[in-house]
């Protein structure tokens, strides 16, 4: 039994029918389920965080469709492994086998040259890639390969799918089947798993094997008292990925610069991608800080940059300047909760026309009917304002921007104010 592979390992399905959640891609009558079926399977992405069956599904795509497999991380591969399963595809295809699939977990970990490397076999259809990753695959891979491959977005799995997952692993599991387990509570599993089916089998054999007897109890208390002491055993360098970046990302957001740094240096230690961190930061500059100090973004900016070429361990120091620069800075979601009002807003009323005197008028037959009469050129007038309506008429005279409670916002609603009247009400 010493020589088992993990639960998680020996739990994992062989077909789409033992497949647990990702029904939207995998259910009855769902996109990739129906592209399986047709085996007219195009070159894809499969991002979502860990544990949520992106390996798992390559691997019976390529079972149920009888293709070869050829599977490579990104994190110890090369240039040169590609270019060997590439020549090995090229001589099956020339024989006439099935068209191979070739599954690169952490994708977005291979470098520029390492994709550019793929296309041209992605492009010839030598190989069917999937390529898995946990981060957004429009920041991560190059233009050229994600124009050719679609993306699919694996969602983490629901409180039923990782309830059943407890079940067959009772049920099915040679070492499991064998004991007497009884979950009396699974809040705790549940909570600790994260979404994360290979999480939440690896807390539950850790568990289990920390029983002695045949009755095994789980309860919510024994979970916490046997596991937290224990998590170093399972919980890798990126396994906490997302409680740790939410952590360090509500840490700046409460203006804290000591949950900030300890948060950073918790990922830093771990091995965390420190563009991954930077990006982290630029959108926080953005959402959390805006137009209260708009200092902010430009930082926030200059530190991915600067981190995109200095590398680690320099870059330690600029992530670590950012973060107390974010952390202390006023703050205001106003940018953020504007685009959102107006976002609502269009989907609410939908396509409503320009009024005409905003319209562009590039030909005398546009002009004769009107577009871009009554118009008039800001700088034409004192303090280069004129009062005019920039909303579709259906509209006119609501108020998207609220603008936060801090000193520079409070000038600008003063401005707004003495600008617009009581047009919007500031």
């Amino acid at each position: 039994m010493n020589n088992l592979p993990p639960l998680a390992e020996r739990m994992r399905p062989k077909n789409l029918d033992d497949y647990v959640g990702q029904k939207h891609l995998v259910g009855p009558g769902a996109v990739l389920r129906k592209a399986i079926e047709s085996d007219a399977l195009p070159s894809m992405l499969f991002w979502g965080p860990p544990g949520v069956g992106k390996t798992t599904l390559a691997y019976i795509i390529s079972q149920t469709l009888e293709r070869p497999f050829f599977s490579l991380s990104a994190i110890n591969s090369g240039v040169k492994d590609v270019r060997e399963v590439i020549e090995t595809a090229s001589r099956l295809k020339e024989e006439g086998d099935s068209l191979p699939i070739l599954f690169i977990d952490e994708i977005h970990r291979f470098s520029k040259s390492q994709q550019d490397s793929l296309l041209g076999a992605v492009e010839r259809g030598i190989v069917t890639l999937i390529g898995a990753t946990t981060e957004n695959p429009s920041f991560e891979v190059i233009s050229a390969l994600l124009s050719r491959c679609h993306v699919y977005i694996l969602q983490p799995l629901e409180e039923e799918d990782l309830v059943s997952l407890l079940d067959k692993a009772q049920k099915e599991d040679v070492v499991l089947s064998k004991k007497n387990i009884v979950i009396k509570e699974n809040e705790a599993l549940l909570r600790l798993s994260g979404g994360d089916a290979r999480k939440l089998l690896n807390i539950f054999e850790l568990l289990v094997n920390a029983f002695e007897g045949k009755k095994i109890e789980i309860t919510n208390k024994a979970v916490l008292d046997h596991v937290q002491q224990n998590m170093a055993l399972y919980d890798k360098a990126g396994e906490q990925h997302y409680d740790i970046i939410s952590a360090f990302i509500k840490s700046m957001r409460g203006s804290d610069p000591n949950g900030a740094i300890y948060w950073l240096a918790r990922m830093i230690a771990g091995g965390e991608d420190p563009l991954f961190i930077a990006r982290r930061m630029l959108i926080l500059s953005s959402e959390d800080i805006g137009n209260a100090n708009p200092n902010a973004l430009l930082l926030a900016q200059a530190c991915f940059n600067s981190v995109n070429v200095i590398g680690m361990p320099e870059s330690q120091l600029i992530l670590s300047q950012t973060a107390i620069y974010l952390a202390t800075s006023p703050k205001s979601n106003s940018a953020t909760t504007a685009i959102g009002t107006a976002m609502s807003l269009v989907k609410q009323t939908g396509d409503l026309p320009v009024p005409l005197h905003l319209r562009n008028a590039p030909t005398k037959l546009m002009k004769n009917i009107g577009y871009g009469k009554d118009y008039k050129y800001a700088h034409s007038f004192e303090g280069n304002f004129v009062d005019l309506d920039f909303l579709p008429d259906a509209i006119k005279g609501t108020k998207i921007y609220e603008p936060g409670n801090n000193p520079r916002e409070h000038e600008s609603k003063e401005k707004l104010k003495k600008l617009w009247g009581d047009r919007y009400k500031y």
